[in-house]
């Protein structure tokens, strides 16, 4: 497997082992592909939860549009 990353991310990817919290690189990339893991899974069952509130509250008489800029601007 290739893979590529930018100049930022060498360099964040260097000094995480350079702290001496990891021993090497590939350390560093599985760390952050199980916190990716668990962070995404948290927000697909957020959005589970938030569906069945909605599924399971009362009708609105908000639109769609009304309803997803009042979460935007939270």
């Amino acid at each position: 497997m290739n893979i590529s990353f930018t100049k930022k991310q060498e360099e964040y990817i260097a000094r995480q082992v350079e702290s001496g919290d990891y021993q090497n690189n590939s350390e560093v990339i599985r760390d952050a592909l199980r916190l990716h893991s668990i962070y995404r899974e948290k927000v697909i069952n957020d959005l589970r939860t938030e569906i069945e509130k909605g599924w399971d509250g009362p009708d609105s008489k908000k639109t769609l549009e009304e309803i997803i800029a009042l979460k935007k601007n939270k």
